[in-house]
């Protein structure tokens, strides 16, 4: 009976051309086990350009095969790698967090890191696709200003190398590969942006000017909840509640990022829905939004879509966050407003809310933070109201002692 050849075993040969000529390069072959199912023999070659070379390799792969850790090389690509990653590990995400996923990996990884053999990909490669993102990374878009950076953001480069570290960690998993590459980078250190809000005399003044303006029940709405503009853009008649005065932020707004994407309502993350208690002014101010739309609705006739949404177009579709914002913009520079972003609103309806003896619980339910510790250290500054506040509260507890100071 032949003896069969032991794991790992292998022998190394010059290799030679069809017509029997050496060529120089050098081949070895090794067993790497046996097939579960017919248990016949797995052999594996390796390739150098010397025998010492083969030698040195063939001895490596022997010495992980005795001490356990060898893994089977792959034929797979980083870039075809990332694309089964995304159609088979992802289903458990969200629609829109798949969409962005897909839109970053197939827009910056795959162009960088794509005909990679995934096996051969190492940290320092990874490490330049990062570095080459911050430097110059940015697609420009129409909606983009020429004066915009041409790399990218620290932030959106630490979520480009989340979406890679778990594309690779799975890949590890399934022991395409040894080790995951990505968690020895360095990554680009994200600066909190301070923040910047409506003070004082801004807030009279920003009311002022969103009178007349098509989007006016929208922009107090964001003023006056703290929603985000995708969540108000989001928002539904069905979830307002004139009668009990509330809102109910349950979905957002937003567009496919594929090209011609089509705007789309997406459940809020974590499905958490919230339900706000804004002023009853606001209420009024919906009901007259309502009032208008419904006239709208009598002149388009046929052609209104009956998306339901409370702040739509001239034919009842949804509104477009770019095209909204760039209104927003005007609107700030015509009336010579500060030049705060839509998203700080938010950050203004916050402070309003702190200002006026709302907790920080209370404040967190309002904004949809996962924690109250979230909301503590970003809303975590005094203003120059609560810190006068403080002092008069403080002045009138004094005054009330019975003993002088």
């Amino acid at each position: 009976m032949p003896k069969r050849a032991a794991r790992g075993s292998g022998h190394i040969r010059e290799r030679k051309d069809k017509n029997g000529n050496p060529t120089g390069k050098w081949e070895s072959q090794y067993t790497a086990g046996r097939h579960p199912g017919t248990g016949k023999q797995i052999r594996k070659s390796i390739y150098g350009n010397s025998q010492d070379d083969v030698r040195r390799k063939l001895n490596a792969v022997i010495k992980e095969l005795d001490d356990g850790t060898y893994t089977e090389p792959s034929r797979l690509t980083v870039g075809a790698w990332l694309e089964i990653w995304l159609k088979d590990y992802t289903a458990n995400i969200k629609a829109s967090t798949r969409s962005d996923y897909a839109f970053k990996i197939r827009n910056h990884i795959i162009p960088v890191l794509g005909t990679i053999p995934l096996r051969k990909l190492n940290p320092h490669t990874v490490q330049g696709l990062y570095n080459k993102l911050l430097e110059s990374g940015r697609i420009k878009q129409k909606c983009h200003k020429k004066e915009m950076p041409a790399g990218l953001s620290a932030r959106t480069v630490n979520l480009i190398h989340t979406i890679l570290q778990m594309a690779l960690k799975q890949a590890v998993k399934l022991s395409y590969i040894r080790l995951n590459p990505t968690e020895v980078c360095t990554l680009p250190r994200v600066q909190k942006k301070e923040m910047t809000i409506l003070q004082g005399d801004q807030i009279p003044a920003f009311i002022k000017a969103v009178h007349g303006h098509n989007h006016k029940a929208l922009f107090l709405t964001l003023l006056f909840t703290g929603a985000r503009s995708g969540e108000a853009l989001g928002l539904t008649w069905e979830c307002v509640d004139f009668h009990g005065g509330t809102l109910l932020i349950k979905k957002q707004l937003q567009r496919e990022r594929v090209k011609g994407g089509k705007l789309h309502l997406v459940p809020l993350k974590n499905d958490k829905e919230r339900r706000l208690s804004p002023p009853s002014a606001l209420f009024n101010i919906l009901s007259e939004h309502k009032r208008k739309q419904a006239e709208k609705q009598l002149r388009a006739g046929q052609l209104w879509e009956k998306s339901g949404l409370v702040f739509t177009n001239d034919i009842g579709g949804g509104l477009d966050g770019t095209a909204v914002y760039n209104a927003y913009k005007r609107m700030l520079k015509y009336n010579g407003l500060p030049k705060i972003r839509i998203h700080d609103l938010r950050h203004t309806a916050a402070t309003l809310m702190l200002q006026n003896g709302d907790d920080y619980k209370t404040l967190q339910e309002a904004l949809g933070h996962h924690s109250a510790g979230f909301t503590l250290d970003t809303y975590g500054h005094v203003t120059d109201r609560m810190r006068k506040d403080s002092a008069d509260r403080m002045d009138a507890f004094i005054k009330g002692l019975s003993v002088s100071l």
